[in-house]
């Protein structure tokens, strides 16, 4: 199961109901934190997201409405006593910057260990979540975010009696090691569909993200303007309209798509949904807070 937050949805700057970028996806226990816009620690809070869990903060990009909050959720997660280390993950120049904003912030109580992306396309796991990390088009190196939960197979009890495997055995063999002789694969069923999020924004729409969030449950993309007039601004600026990412999300076949990033212009968001939902029917408008829980489905 994965419960997803979207802490911030807003861009360039915060407004007096919009927060500026940020998502929280948790898993069993844990908590990965994408970006971390100025204000975070206090849209968690409103969220009920706490701030203890998070092993690991992932910036998209480092441009102020991404990463400026990230001082403040340090000190909220040092005064909750953590004492684990906290991982984070970025584009080339991390360790520089997360240096320089902590400058503000005495001494942590926790190791801060830096993940430095070198390729296009990189993976690693948090807590049994997969992450993928693609390169998208902005104008300063920036990434999108592809989180999958993967499902195993059914356990096969009539099999594993007839094979005479001892109960204690059992739980071994479903967390896929070997025992005693015997395999999961004498009585593990093929693995079932798991769950699958994309994250991106700040970017023109790339291949990239459309064979990344290709079959996606819940694809958070960003919708920086919604009026059609603002579609060459979009481009100068290397950002997309809300009308670009539904067509993205139809091309790659997701099941729901939030829209977040919004340009300050843009007042209320909403007034765009109704000719964004003729390309993508299953598009939402968010706003601050907005959560799900994604469960499997048999």
């Amino acid at each position: 199961m994965l419960d997803v937050c979207l802490l911030g949805t807003g861009g360039m700057m915060p407004l007096p109901r919009r927060h500026l970028t940020s998502l929280a996806v948790r898993v069993n226990g844990h908590t990965v934190l994408i970006d971390c816009g100025e204000g975070t620690q206090v849209a968690m809070k409103k969220a009920g997201v706490s701030p203890y869990p998070i092993d690991a903060i992932c910036f998209t990009h480092y441009h102020a409405d991404h990463i400026s909050g990230l001082p403040g959720l340090l000190l909220d997660m040092g005064n909750s006593e953590r004492t684990e280390p906290v991982h984070m993950y970025g584009p080339k120049g991390l360790r520089k910057i997360v240096t320089a904003l902590t400058v503000i912030t005495p001494q942590l109580p926790f190791e801060i260990i830096f993940h430095e992306y070198q390729n296009d396309e990189e993976s690693f796991e948090v807590e049994g979540l997969r992450i993928k990390v693609f390169h998208v088009y902005h104008n300063v190196t920036c990434y999108g975010y592809t989180m999958e939960l993967d499902r195993k197979g059914r356990f096969n009890a009539d099999a594993a009696k007839e094979l005479g495997i001892p109960l204690e055995y059992w739980h071994v063999l479903q967390n896929g090691e070997a025992v005693g002789g015997f395999t999961p694969d004498q009585v593990m069923g093929p693995e079932r569909k798991g769950l699958k999020v994309t994250y991106t924004t700040d970017t023109r729409p790339t291949r990239s993200i459309e064979e990344n969030a290709a079959g996606s449950d819940l694809f958070i993309c960003e919708g920086m303007y919604g009026d059609p007039e603002k579609a060459k601004s979009a481009r100068d600026k290397k950002h997309m309209t809300m009308q670009e990412a539904a067509h993205l999300a139809r091309k790659a076949g997701v099941a729901e798509m939030w829209l977040t990033h919004y340009s300050p212009s843009v007042i209320d968001p909403k007034i765009y949904i109704k000719e964004v939902r003729k390309i993508f029917p299953e598009t939402y408008i968010c706003r601050d807070g907005r959560k799900k829980e994604l469960d499997f489905t048999d």
